[in-house]
């Protein structure tokens, strides 16, 4: 489990923080964002989507209304659960500046309410057209973002939770924080309820995510085990399927653990507190009954799991009890993994098991997709210079480079002013470039020498490529790849050991190089921008090539084309992709066109039409490209 699925405990606390600082770099004047679900919580089991949530700060949710003292800019609601369901409320409008708000609401006895259909209907977007649930989704399923409201005060109906006896846990000052961070409000309603789209769920994430970080890694372990257990072998009986969700086995997992000391969570106690989970979890689906953990009123099978489907899963669940913890074998992930030998169980591959991790995971390229904006770059800033903790000054400072990836892009080098602004943009955009390396060298140095070419200075970008090159090692991988022990030098492993994995990921990385605008694709290789996702190795050799061109440099020039010749043949720093490799045979192609040679340079334009056979759309932008209309 700490091997390939989970990670050390290391690892969980490296990756939350990373979203920790992802989400405070995300937050804007209008908006909180808050990445849940099994992604928030350091876990990222196969199967698993990515649920965010943006809570609204320029709207409030009271319980009691009448105390508090009314800012101008910001929409009031009062809470209403006179006529709902334990969990549920309305929210009652009492004023607004914004006109859209009440356009949102509906009328019941003359109050105006907020309306969870139209709200959710409102954020609807091309990127994410489905509602699902309280969510709104991508049209794959794979990301879910609820839009919710915040109450900071604690409310009356979870006021038990706070007084309930338990066996230390949580602890008072979790308790506390997760009191003082109040609870959401998400769009959706008692199902069959008179005023089903009238009515909000109250939301514990930011509570249950709390609790989470609480837990012992004998806990997280726990959970990641039922996890596995429901997505790999419960939902993959047909009879079984969609039945249960993860967050019944989180509610179950949270109420043994108040149950149980928290010495009782130890690794040797595994085995047996899963068991205990999974025996809980069969008592509560045969009697109908999962209390809400903070909310216990609230049944969460109250009318979920009835007639032949609970008989189908209770049969299910029972045979798979029967096996005991072995039952955990039936899923695939976990009966393929093979432990090596060769391998010790030491500190050092650990962190390199960490590190895998990481690459495989979806996190790296989560929250790339969020801290582009030069807001959260000062925000980051600022967080490196007064944070005190240096994990988060690393982690930090690697987001501080990948923003500098997009922000450089996002410079317009005008042509039209004068000499001194012209300095002045060269400058600040080199600064962007220089800071960039500090996440990918390879790829940071390569961009470097693009933006040299790209103002004619030949010579100089010639020396950053052949440094660029050089850091290209066997060692080296891409996203979403692995790292084996083959590739690892004993430096390599001191490495990840000793700086653990965000601070060695830039000297392992090497991605491809990635253009988001015009302005830095050289002249010759002038394509589609969405084409424009070269492999490093290529495009530094292509470069090359072009710089020793302009420089009348023939020798180095014919060199340069073997060397890109033989990087495209052989495959190598390349993804077995069609498009990684047409792009590639494109710049082999240009090459070859500009010293004179159309014979080869129709060849290797022949070999990209046929690789992007499969994308039409690409094609199509492939032959609007005046070198392949003179053709």
């Amino acid at each position: 489990m700490c091997k390939t699925i989970v990670g050390t405990e290391h690892y969980v606390k490296t990756i939350r923080l990373m979203n920790s600082v992802c989400d405070h770099l995300s937050c804007d004047n209008s908006t909180v964002y808050i990445t849940s679900g099994s992604f928030g919580e350091g876990l990222q089991i196969r199967g698993s989507d990515l649920d965010v949530m943006f809570v609204l700060k320029y709207i409030e949710v009271h319980d009691n209304i009448t105390s508090i003292a009314f800012n101008p800019k910001t929409t009031y609601f009062s809470l209403m659960t006179e006529d709902t369901k334990p969990c549920y409320a309305m929210l009652r409008l009492k004023s607004s500046p914004c006109p859209i708000v009440r356009q949102l609401c509906g009328n019941v006895r003359g109050d105006a309410y907020l309306s969870n259909e139209l709200f959710n209907k409102y954020f609807l977007t091309e990127n994410s057209p489905v509602v699902h649930g309280p969510c709104i989704s991508d049209k794959q399923g794979t990301t879910d973002i609820a839009y919710c409201l915040r109450s900071i005060n604690w409310v009356t109906s979870a006021s038990q939770w706070i007084i309930r006896s338990n066996n230390s846990w949580p602890n008072e000052n979790t308790k506390q924080m997760i009191i003082n961070h109040g609870l959401l409000f998400v769009p959706i309603g008692s199902k069959g309820s008179p005023h089903e789209k009238l009515e909000w769920r109250m939301s514990f994430s930011v509570g249950e995510k709390f609790l989470t970080y609480t837990f012992s890694h004998t806990q997280l372990l726990c959970y990641a085990m039922m996890k596995i257990l429901l997505k790999d072998i419960i939902n993959t009986d047909s009879r079984c399927s969609d039945l249960l969700c993860s967050y019944y086995l989180k509610t179950i997992l949270f109420w043994i653990s108040e149950e149980l000391h928290p010495s009782s969570w130890t690794p040797g106690n595994l085995i047996k507190c899963f068991m205990r989970c999974f025996h809980r979890l069969i008592y509560c689906i045969e009697y109908s009954v999962c209390p809400h953990y903070f909310i216990p009123e609230n049944n969460l099978f109250e009318n979920k799991i009835e007639g032949l489907d609970r008989d189908n899963l209770i049969d299910t669940l029972r045979v798979l009890f029967s096996y005991g913890w072995r039952c955990i074998f039936f899923s695939q992930q976990i009966s393929h993994f093979v432990l090596s030998c060769n391998v010790k169980n030491d500190q050092s591959f650990f962190r390199y098991d960490d590190f895998n991790i990481l690459l495989e995971s979806s996190v790296l390229g989560h929250v790339m997709t969020l801290i582009g904006s030069p807001h959260n770059f000062n925000r980051a800033v600022h967080n490196i210079l007064f944070c005190l903790s240096r994990k988060s000054k690393y982690i930090n400072a690697y987001f501080i480079s990948a923003m500098c990836n997009r922000l450089y892009q996002a410079l317009y080098m005008r042509s039209k002013i004068s000499n001194k602004q012209k300095y002045n943009e060269y400058n600040h955009c080199l600064g962007y470039l220089l800071m960039n390396i500090n996440h990918d060298i390879v790829s940071g140095w390569l961009m470097v020498a693009s933006f040299l070419y790209k103002a004619k200075q030949y010579k100089k970008s010639l020396t950053v490529i052949e440094y660029a090159l050089s850091k290209c090692t066997l060692e080296k991988i891409f996203y979403g790849t692995k790292l084996s022990v083959a590739q690892l030098r004993p430096i390599e492993c001191h490495l990840i050991q000793k700086q653990g994995c965000v601070r060695s990921l830039k000297f392992v990385m090497a991605d491809y190089i990635v253009f988001g605008t015009c302005q830095f694709i050289p002249m010759e290789l002038l394509m589609s921008i969405k084409l424009c996702e070269i492999p490093p190795v290529v495009y530094g050799h292509f470069l090359s090539f072009l710089c020793h061109y302009h420089l009348n440099n023939v020798r180095e020039c014919g060199n340069s084309l073997r060397d890109l010749q033989t990087t495209i043949f052989k495959n190598y720093f390349m993804r077995n992709e069609p498009i990684s490799q047409s792009i590639s045979y494109y710049c082999l192609g240009t090459a070859h066109q500009l010293i004179g040679d159309h014979v080869s340079a129709k060849q290797a334009f022949n070999v990209t039409l046929e690789l992007l056979q499969p994308y039409p759309y690409y094609i199509k932008q492939f032959k609007r490209l005046s070198l392949v209309a003179s053709m």
